[in-house]
Protein backbone atom coordinates (compact mmCIF):
# COMPACT_ATOMS: atom_id res chain seq x y z
CA UNK A 1 0.00 0.00 0.00
CA UNK A 2 1.42 3.16 -1.08
CA UNK A 3 1.98 5.76 2.20
CA UNK A 4 0.57 8.79 2.04
CA UNK A 5 1.67 12.29 2.48
CA UNK A 6 0.98 14.86 5.10
CA UNK A 7 2.61 17.92 3.42
CA UNK A 8 1.21 20.30 6.45
CA UNK A 9 3.99 22.72 8.25
CA UNK A 10 7.46 21.22 8.47
CA UNK A 11 9.78 21.44 11.35
CA UNK A 12 11.20 19.59 15.03
CA UNK A 13 8.47 20.95 16.84
CA UNK A 14 5.00 20.77 14.56
CA UNK A 15 4.28 17.79 16.43
CA UNK A 16 4.81 19.58 20.01
CA UNK A 17 2.65 22.76 19.01
CA UNK A 18 0.01 20.33 17.39
CA UNK A 19 0.19 18.71 20.62
CA UNK A 20 -0.36 21.18 22.59
CA UNK A 21 -3.38 22.90 20.54
CA UNK A 22 -4.90 19.50 20.72
CA UNK A 23 -4.78 19.55 24.61
CA UNK A 24 -5.79 23.34 24.36
CA UNK A 25 -9.03 22.36 22.26
CA UNK A 26 -10.00 19.04 24.30
CA UNK A 27 -9.64 21.60 27.56
CA UNK A 28 -12.08 24.62 26.50
CA UNK A 29 -12.74 23.96 22.88
CA UNK A 30 -11.59 25.63 19.80
CA UNK A 31 -13.43 29.23 20.25
CA UNK A 32 -11.84 29.63 23.48
CA UNK A 33 -8.21 28.31 22.32
CA UNK A 34 -5.70 31.21 21.64
CA UNK A 35 -2.28 31.13 20.24
CA UNK A 36 -0.55 32.59 23.54
CA UNK A 37 -2.48 29.50 25.26
CA UNK A 38 -0.75 27.38 23.01
CA UNK A 39 2.42 28.45 22.58
CA UNK A 40 2.63 28.66 26.40
CA UNK A 41 2.11 24.86 26.30
CA UNK A 42 3.85 24.04 23.46
CA UNK A 43 7.05 25.76 24.82
CA UNK A 44 7.78 28.18 21.96
CA UNK A 45 6.94 31.89 21.43
CA UNK A 46 4.20 33.13 19.52
CA UNK A 47 6.22 34.95 16.64
CA UNK A 48 7.12 31.24 16.12
CA UNK A 49 3.62 30.01 15.79
CA UNK A 50 2.23 33.17 14.06
CA UNK A 51 5.13 32.30 11.36
CA UNK A 52 3.76 29.18 10.26
CA UNK A 53 -0.25 29.86 11.25
CA UNK A 54 -1.50 33.24 11.20
CA UNK A 55 -4.74 32.27 13.66
CA UNK A 56 -6.03 29.13 15.73
CA UNK A 57 -8.00 27.91 13.21
CA UNK A 58 -5.55 26.82 10.62
CA UNK A 59 -3.41 25.77 13.34
CA UNK A 60 -6.77 23.83 14.10
CA UNK A 61 -7.02 22.23 10.55
CA UNK A 62 -3.29 20.97 10.78
CA UNK A 63 -4.53 19.40 13.86
CA UNK A 64 -7.32 17.59 12.21
CA UNK A 65 -5.11 16.67 9.12
CA UNK A 66 -2.82 15.21 11.37
CA UNK A 67 -5.37 13.29 13.36
CA UNK A 68 -7.94 12.13 11.04
CA UNK A 69 -4.94 10.50 8.77
CA UNK A 70 -3.71 8.34 11.81
CA UNK A 71 -6.96 7.07 12.58
CA UNK A 72 -7.65 6.12 8.43
CA UNK A 73 -4.33 4.79 8.49
CA UNK A 74 -4.23 3.20 12.27
CA UNK A 75 -7.01 1.54 11.33
CA UNK A 76 -6.16 -0.17 8.25
CA UNK A 77 -5.59 -4.15 8.79
CA UNK A 78 -1.75 -5.54 8.49
CA UNK A 79 -2.72 -7.34 5.00
CA UNK A 80 -2.15 -11.09 4.90
CA UNK A 81 -1.20 -13.49 2.31
CA UNK A 82 -4.51 -14.83 2.02
CA UNK A 83 -6.80 -11.10 2.61
CA UNK A 84 -8.27 -9.34 -0.78
CA UNK A 85 -8.06 -5.90 -0.92
CA UNK A 86 -12.07 -5.94 -0.66
CA UNK A 87 -11.62 -7.37 2.31
CA UNK A 88 -8.85 -4.68 3.67
CA UNK A 89 -10.70 -1.70 2.72
CA UNK A 90 -14.10 -2.96 4.37
CA UNK A 91 -12.15 -4.10 7.16
CA UNK A 92 -10.21 -0.99 7.60
CA UNK A 93 -12.63 1.50 6.56
CA UNK A 94 -15.58 0.01 9.13
CA UNK A 95 -12.88 -0.03 11.84
CA UNK A 96 -11.91 3.76 11.08
CA UNK A 97 -15.84 5.13 11.34
CA UNK A 98 -15.75 3.33 14.88
CA UNK A 99 -11.96 5.01 15.85
CA UNK A 100 -13.58 8.20 14.54
CA UNK A 101 -16.47 8.17 16.69
CA UNK A 102 -14.90 7.47 19.99
CA UNK A 103 -12.12 10.11 19.29
CA UNK A 104 -11.47 12.31 22.27
CA UNK A 105 -11.08 15.82 19.97
CA UNK A 106 -13.91 14.43 16.55
CA UNK A 107 -16.23 14.34 19.56
CA UNK A 108 -14.87 17.45 21.19
CA UNK A 109 -15.52 19.00 17.62
CA UNK A 110 -18.81 17.79 17.22
CA UNK A 111 -20.14 18.67 20.50
CA UNK A 112 -18.64 22.30 21.18
CA UNK A 113 -17.33 23.60 17.37
CA UNK A 114 -19.27 21.71 14.79
CA UNK A 115 -19.18 24.40 11.99
CA UNK A 116 -15.50 23.86 11.55
CA UNK A 117 -16.33 20.44 10.19
CA UNK A 118 -19.25 22.06 7.57
CA UNK A 119 -17.09 23.37 4.90
CA UNK A 120 -15.57 20.34 4.19
CA UNK A 121 -18.75 18.61 4.21
CA UNK A 122 -20.44 21.32 2.01
CA UNK A 123 -17.95 23.78 0.03
CA UNK A 124 -14.77 21.91 -0.17
CA UNK A 125 -12.32 19.02 0.77
CA UNK A 126 -9.94 19.68 3.16
CA UNK A 127 -6.57 18.10 3.40
CA UNK A 128 -7.51 15.02 5.52
CA UNK A 129 -9.75 14.21 2.43
CA UNK A 130 -7.46 14.15 -0.10
CA UNK A 131 -5.01 12.02 1.51
CA UNK A 132 -7.92 9.53 2.48
CA UNK A 133 -8.74 9.99 -1.20
CA UNK A 134 -5.14 8.71 -2.24
CA UNK A 135 -5.14 6.29 0.35
CA UNK A 136 -8.66 4.84 -1.13
CA UNK A 137 -7.49 4.88 -4.55
CA UNK A 138 -4.23 2.85 -4.03
CA UNK A 139 -6.85 0.17 -2.48
CA UNK A 140 -9.32 0.01 -5.08
CA UNK A 141 -6.79 -0.43 -7.98
CA UNK A 142 -4.90 -2.87 -6.11
CA UNK A 143 -8.69 -4.68 -5.61
CA UNK A 144 -9.05 -4.11 -9.54
CA UNK A 145 -5.47 -5.68 -9.73
CA UNK A 146 -6.65 -8.87 -7.90
CA UNK A 147 -10.36 -9.67 -9.47
CA UNK A 148 -11.74 -8.14 -6.13
CA UNK A 149 -13.24 -4.90 -6.18
CA UNK A 150 -15.11 -4.11 -9.44
CA UNK A 151 -14.05 -2.37 -11.91
CA UNK A 152 -14.66 1.35 -12.58
CA UNK A 153 -12.74 5.07 -12.57
CA UNK A 154 -10.73 4.83 -9.83
CA UNK A 155 -11.03 8.60 -8.47
CA UNK A 156 -14.98 8.52 -8.94
CA UNK A 157 -15.14 5.01 -7.35
CA UNK A 158 -12.98 6.82 -4.22
CA UNK A 159 -15.13 9.65 -3.92
CA UNK A 160 -18.40 7.90 -3.49
CA UNK A 161 -16.84 5.27 -1.12
CA UNK A 162 -15.22 8.19 0.47
CA UNK A 163 -19.21 9.84 0.46
CA UNK A 164 -20.66 6.48 2.59
CA UNK A 165 -17.86 6.30 5.17
CA UNK A 166 -17.69 10.30 5.67
CA UNK A 167 -22.05 10.10 6.30
CA UNK A 168 -21.29 7.38 8.83
CA UNK A 169 -19.02 8.90 10.57
CA UNK A 170 -20.51 12.28 11.23
CA UNK A 171 -24.08 11.39 11.70
CA UNK A 172 -23.76 8.02 12.91
CA UNK A 173 -24.88 9.00 16.75
CA UNK A 174 -28.05 11.29 15.55
CA UNK A 175 -29.84 7.16 14.16
CA UNK A 176 -28.75 5.16 17.19
CA UNK A 177 -29.95 4.13 20.02
CA UNK A 178 -28.28 2.18 22.12
CA UNK A 179 -30.91 0.79 24.00
CA UNK A 180 -31.89 -1.32 21.39
CA UNK A 181 -29.62 -3.51 20.20
CA UNK A 182 -30.89 -3.41 16.59
CA UNK A 183 -30.27 0.09 16.32
CA UNK A 184 -26.82 0.01 17.89
CA UNK A 185 -23.80 1.76 16.84
CA UNK A 186 -22.23 -1.91 16.29
CA UNK A 187 -25.36 -2.66 14.39
CA UNK A 188 -24.83 -0.16 11.87
CA UNK A 189 -21.36 -0.63 11.74
CA UNK A 190 -22.46 -4.32 10.53
CA UNK A 191 -24.45 -2.36 7.70
CA UNK A 192 -22.16 0.09 6.74
CA UNK A 193 -19.94 -3.25 5.93
CA UNK A 194 -22.80 -4.99 4.06
CA UNK A 195 -22.96 -1.84 2.14
CA UNK A 196 -19.02 -1.43 1.37
CA UNK A 197 -19.42 -5.28 0.29
CA UNK A 198 -22.09 -4.65 -2.04
CA UNK A 199 -20.83 -1.72 -3.20
CA UNK A 200 -17.06 -3.19 -4.11
CA UNK A 201 -18.10 -6.82 -5.11
CA UNK A 202 -17.79 -7.39 -8.55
Amino acid sequence: MTPIRHNGPAGPDNDAVLDAVRDCVLAVGVRRTTLTDVARRAGVSRMTLYRRWPDVRSLVGDLMTREWIAVATGAMPERGPDMTARALLTKGLVDAVRDFVTHPLFRKILDVDPELLLPYVLDRRGASQEALLELLAGVLREGHADGSVRRAPVERQARSVLLIVQSFTLSLRTMTDEDDPELSAEAFLGELRGILERTLTP
